[in-house]
């Protein structure tokens, strides 16, 4: 169908996938993402998917054949570019379930890049499951729109962390004993945001931060966020002053 305001619809289901994206091809779905098109959002032959896979862009497909357990897409052509979203890692101490869903899902979200879990003295979880991660990351990605999808990293001590980053790139820690506004801190990408655990950081890790080359410790203001809000507020803050343009 011949793209119109109306077409396609706003409601037209988003969907990540791995194959490859290019005009004339077909792309099989099968699986939970079939269950999905076919059981939970009632889509059938004829209807609209908008595709995405990380490398593309974002393609508008129409289911060509309906199985029960699998479906045919045929690409009809791309509805957007791929994305260059800003060089911007944000580092966290891993937090409780259900905050740490909301906290990658939000900084997904916002823009974020990467995503590195660091452990630290006071952090009050020190395991992980990726892929449980990942696949609210593509989640994420399919419902804001993103035609890139973060990366999550395995989880490291901060020692380490420090050892292996970048030192050309600028790390902004979030210090609750201050440090300069976020807002005057940031500079252009890339860089990396460090948010400590619920407790804080310790005394030695905090000089640690601060020994590393292109550390700069940053305000987020008078008041005591916890630890997923000071994520995402340090991590809007910068998206606001070099993404939101």
């Amino acid at each position: 169908m011949i793209a119109t305001p109306a077409w396609p619809p706003k409601s037209t289901p988003r969907l990540f996938v791995e194959q490859d994206l290019a005009e004339g091809q077909g792309v099989m779905v099968e699986g939970n993402a079939a269950h999905y098109l076919g059981k939970v959002m009632r889509k059938g032959v004829g209807d609209p998917v908008l595709l995405f896979n990380g490398r593309d862009g974002e393609w508008l497909a129409t289911i060509a054949e309906a199985g029960k357990k699998r479906l045919a897409l045929a690409l009809d052509r791309q509805t957007k570019e791929q994305e260059m979203t800003p060089d911007v890692t944000l580092a966290f101490a891993p937090i409780k379930k259900g905050r740490i869903e909301f906290l990658v899902e939000k900084a997904v979200e916002l823009g974020a890049d990467r995503l590195q879990p660091v452990i630290m003295n006071r952090s009050v979880v020190d395991k992980i499951n990726l892929d449980k991660m990942r696949a609210y990351i593509v989640e994420a990605a399919e419902q804001c729109g993103r035609t890139s999808v973060a990366e999550i990293a395995e989880p490291m001590k901060l020692d380490a962390f420090l050892k292996v980053r970048e030192p050309s790139v600028p790390l902004y820690f979030c210090d609750e004993e201050g440090g300069t506004p976020a807002p005057e801190a940031y500079g252009p990408p890339p860089a990396t945001i460090l948010v400590g655990p619920e407790g804080g950081f310790t005394d030695e890790e905090r000089a640690a931060i601060r020994a590393a080359p292109g550390a700069t410790a940053i305000s987020l203001g008078p008041r005591i966020l916890r630890a997923e809000t000071a994520s995402l507020a340090a991590l809007a803050t910068y998206m606001a002053r070099t993404d939101w343009k």
